[in-house]
């Protein structure tokens, strides 16, 4: 019996294996997911490769946010003077 092809032509990517995802800077995986967004909404992708292009978009979603929560807390880590200009920035603290 013949195993299906979980593999995207775009991605490379096992349908199970994203983990070079959480590697990606923000910008690439921003581009990455809006390219699979487009091509799944021109629906001319086959059923098995739209579920796996599917869970990588996932994946990176969930990067880009994390992303995004880290930028917002540094952000919101730097402190100000008396004037309200930036005068440095605190450690930020990550679990």
């Amino acid at each position: 019996m013949a195993q299906p092809n979980t593999q995207s032509s775009e991605t490379g990517q096992n349908k199970q294996d994203n983990s070079d995802v959480a590697q990606l800077p923000f910008e690439r995986a921003i581009d990455e997911l809006e390219s699979i967004v487009k091509r799944l909404e021109d629906g001319k992708v086959a059923l098995e490769e739209s579920v796996a292009i599917y869970e990588r978009g996932e994946a990176l979603k969930r990067r880009c946010e994390d992303l995004l929560r880290q930028a917002e807390a540094r952000v919101e880590k730097i402190t100000l003077d008396a004037t309200g200009k930036p005068t440095g920035s605190e450690p930020l603290d990550f679990e």
